[in-house]
């Protein structure tokens, strides 16, 4: 793992407009290392900010701060788990994040998203929404196509129309998030992990990624995106589709064939940091860097 110790952390709360209390994780640099950019991360369905310790870490050593949040209804965030009280709402979540840690970076210093999965949709539907203040997205595995049964689709055209906010399991089986057995036995036994969803935040997922596909050919936010081919969680369908449509150059596609969902926790993921290693170089070399060059 390119990360060999997780960087110290501070834990805080972000109060939003409307009074829930959201969870934040920040990972600062060390004093030694030049501020290259501000990361901030979205996390996926069912789990919270701190399992990705390790990444962040990658990321501080690289002149990277990370922030993390735990969405709302996950994690340590306000919220009964998997609930959705308005369709926009994490969206509108990630909105105040931004801004919030926008005011707090020093001028003409880069903000980047980093989405994995459901997080992907939501940070997509943001830079979508309004991207004047994002100067690069990372995409990991993001939600944009959804594999689901007739039973299932049929289901999700009543539902959130009768019971938007009735919880009930999402039906992911965490043995297809990574080939490392080890990451599947922590997830399985992480208290703050929860299997809850309601059929408005199935909505949310199903319709996000297809009216992000259909917008993918004006994307105009630097963006790297990040899939495995053997995921069985969310159909990497979409990830192509989305690479397929969006200018390349603005989109840089990574497809590892043989990776399942959790491309930054698989047993290979060596060549995932590399493709974001270098990606990085290119869009946000940092000064010292710049000076170089010149």
């Amino acid at each position: 793992m390119p990360a060999s110790a997780a960087s110290a952390s501070t834990l805080s709360t972000f109060t939003a407009s409307d009074g829930d209390n959201l969870a934040v994780q920040d990972w600062p640099l060390q004093d030694d290392i030049p501020l290259r950019g501000v990361v901030v991360l979205v996390h996926g369905l069912g789990e919270h900010a701190g399992r990705y310790e390790r990444l962040a870490s990658w990321l501080t050593e690289g002149g990277f701060a990370v922030r993390g949040y735990d969405q709302y209804g996950h994690g340590e965030s306000g919220g009964m788990p998997g609930d959705l009280p308005t369709t926009d709402r994490l969206v509108d979540d990630l909105a105040e994040i931004v801004e919030s840690t926008r005011l707090r970076t020093p001028a003409g210093v880069p903000l980047l998203l980093l989405g994995h999965s459901m997080g992907g949709a939501v940070a997509a539907s943001y830079v979508l929404r309004d991207p004047r203040f994002v100067d690069g997205l990372v995409l990991s595995s993001p939600a944009f196509a959804t594999r689901m049964s007739p039973l299932q689709r049929l289901l999700l055209r009543v539902l959130p129309q009768v019971a938007p906010r009735l919880r009930v399991g999402n039906g992911l089986d965490p043995r297809w998030l990574s080939q490392d057995h080890a990451v599947v036995r922590a997830y399985r036994n992480d208290p703050r992990v929860h299997d809850r969803i309601s059929p408005r935040l199935a909505r949310f997922i199903t319709d996000a990624g297809p009216r992000i596909v259909a917008h993918a050919h004006e994307w105009s936010v630097p963006t790297l995106l990040l899939y495995g081919g053997a995921d069985r969680l969310v159909d990497p369908d979409g990830s192509h589709a989305f690479a397929s449509a969006a200018p390349d150059t603005v989109v840089t596609s990574c497809c590892f064939d043989a990776l399942y969902h959790e491309v930054f926790n698989e047993l290979q993921n060596q060549r995932v940091y590399d493709c974001l290693d270098r990606w990085l170089d290119d869009q946000f070399p940092g000064q010292d860097s710049q000076a170089q060059a010149a």
